[in-house]
């Protein structure tokens, strides 16, 4: 008798990547129409971030068109990667099904999370730097006047700059490592490993083009301070 457990359907990697592709557009075209192009009033906490961030953070709310630019693909790059949580959510739902109900343990579910939600954290790096979500040591920044904390920024951005093209440059042989070997997972499942660290290097990217954007803010609104006194 086979006490082997029978895995049953097992998802073809191409399908897993043509779905996280055009998955978060479905969701965002459906969004859309259901506001009708119309976004819904921000709510009284979602007011009350926006106050504190802007106190906190004041070059968040300085732009012009070079920077307007850079933060719409930092802001769309989030929202396309959030939707990427829902697959977790069905997925893990029918690995419990299928292997307490059915006896069909999955050999693709854990693995495609676990990928997804490594890409997922690296993409949403700029998102995360434009709405000022990243930890910060404020132990001297908070004690700062407002323009000496725009000036702190300005100068602790060369730290910044060196870890994200440090990261990108890592990034990028990694990348380019993986692709010439056609590096797979180890795993049962085997999926194409490549494109994971294609969205390392992608991630670094955003995160330097976001970075670019608060700096050339933060240059402007320490400007701005100075002429106002």
């Amino acid at each position: 008798m086979n006490t082997e457990p029978d895995f049953g359907f097992v998802l073809p990697h191409m399908v897993y990547w043509g779905w996280l592709a055009i998955m978060p557009l479905i969701f965002i075209f459906w969004a859309r129409w259901q506001e009708h192009g119309q976004p819904p009033p921000a709510t009284p906490d979602e007011e009350l971030a926006a106050d504190l961030l802007a106190t906190e953070d004041p070059a968040l709310h300085v732009e012009n068109g070079f920077t307007r630019v850079l933060d719409k693909l930092s802001t769309w790059s989030g929202i396309f990667v959030a939707f990427w949580t829902v697959n977790a959510v069905v997925a893990y739902f029918y690995e419990v099904i299928m292997r307490y109900i059915f006896n069909q343990p999955t050999i693709w579910v854990h693995e495609s999370c676990f990928l997804l939600f490594g890409m997922q954290y690296l993409l949403a790096g700029a998102y995360t730097l434009l709405t000022g979500g990243h930890v910060r040591v404020d132990v001297l920044y908070i004690k700062l006047p407002p323009r000496g904390r725009v000036g702190m920024d300005i100068f602790t951005s060369v730290f910044f700059f060196i870890f994200a093209i440090a990261l990108l440059g890592t990034s990028w042989g990694f990348f380019m490592s993986s692709y010439g070997m056609g590096e797979t997972t180890v795993e049962t499942w085997g999926i194409q490993y490549w494109p994971v660290k294609g969205m390392m290097v992608l991630g670094a990217i955003l995160l330097l083009l976001a970075g670019i954007s608060k700096l050339a803010k933060d240059i402007v609104l320490f400007q701005r301070m100075g002429r106002e006194g």
